[in-house]
């Protein structure tokens, strides 16, 4: 049986800043308590990096998690987001967050998508894309109260755009993406890879009931290693040089999803090519993520 071990694993940003490997994800932890008991069950379990957003609606518990947790705040990475409805009041947004969470700074700020959208219509802006909108982030990191910044669900045609401007100096530290076997996104991930932007993947287990831990080929890695298939492909997707952000509620699954392994090269590569056999697929596919900015 392979033995697993506490995963302590820490990247490196492209500015400096270090990021734990793991993170808890809050997304869909709306109901009342559930974000502040899981960010407190993580952290007094091991976790040092929790992964909120605005639009998650769960900052104040978040925040209150880290503080009940007795864990020093500048021991923990904290993670929020802007939401497509505030691009036009960065700074507002950014303030309201940090008071949510009761913070004076967070360790990095993302525009959660490229979208910027009208609060009433819903539609996209016509006088205002996502480049204002990180010039606008880019203060933010300038003030200190960011350590870092970055972007969430931009393609490599969306970061050409948003680098190409003169007026962006910070080059984004991390885009966060759904990221799993089944949605690999070669192309994006070796243009990441050569601009030094870090790859975090959420939806690590397909989403929802984790769809993905029932796939053939997760299943017979897990069961050859006497493992989870939950803990094969955490393992797979921090090997690959990626932060994983992993979310539930349930207390033995939150402390479980720390525990990793080493995968043979032989299991990496078939996990590698399971997109091959079952094609690709995205679980997380809002609407909006088609505009075309």
């Amino acid at each position: 049986m392979t033995k697993l071990t506490k995963n302590t694993t820490v990247f490196t940003l492209n500015n400096g800043v270090k990021i734990p490997a793991i993170g808890l994800g809050t997304w869909q932890a709306s109901e009342k308590g559930a974000a502040h008991n899981a960010t407190k069950v993580a952290i007094e379990n091991g976790y040092r990096h929790i992964d909120t957003a605005a639009g998650y609606q769960n900052e104040g518990e978040v925040g209150q998690g880290v503080k009940d947790s007795g864990v020093p705040r500048d021991e923990v990475f904290i993670t929020t987001k802007l939401t497509n409805e505030d691009h036009k009041r960065v700074a507002q947004a950014f303030e309201e967050s940090l008071k949510k969470l009761d913070v004076d700074y967070v360790d990095l700020y993302l525009v959660h998508w490229p979208v910027s959208t009208d609060p009433v219509s819903k539609k996209p802006f016509d006088d205002w894309d996502f480049v204002d909108t990180y010039k606008e982030v880019q203060k933010i990191y300038k003030s200190g109260k960011a350590k870092s910044i970055g972007v969430s669900n931009f393609t490599v045609k969306k970061l050409e755009k948003l680098l190409s401007d003169p007026e962006v100096d910070v080059i984004p530290a991390v885009n966060q993406i759904e990221a799993h076997p089944f949605l690999i996104q070669p192309e994006l991930t070796e243009y990441l890879k050569k601009k030094g932007i870090l790859i975090e993947a959420y939806s690590p287990l397909g989403s929802t009931n984790a769809p993905l831990v029932k796939n053939e080929v997760v299943s017979k890695i897990a069961e050859k290693n006497g493992v989870t298939p939950t803990s094969v492909l955490i393992s797979w997707a921090i090997q690959r040089g990626t932060v994983v952000l992993p979310k539930s509620v349930t207390d033995s699954r939150i402390i479980a999803n720390l525990d990793t392994f080493t995968l043979t090269t032989e299991d990496f590569e078939a996990l590698n090519k399971i997109n091959e056999t079952f094609g690709t697929k995205r679980f997380a596919n809002p609407p909006w993520n088609n505009f075309d900015d």
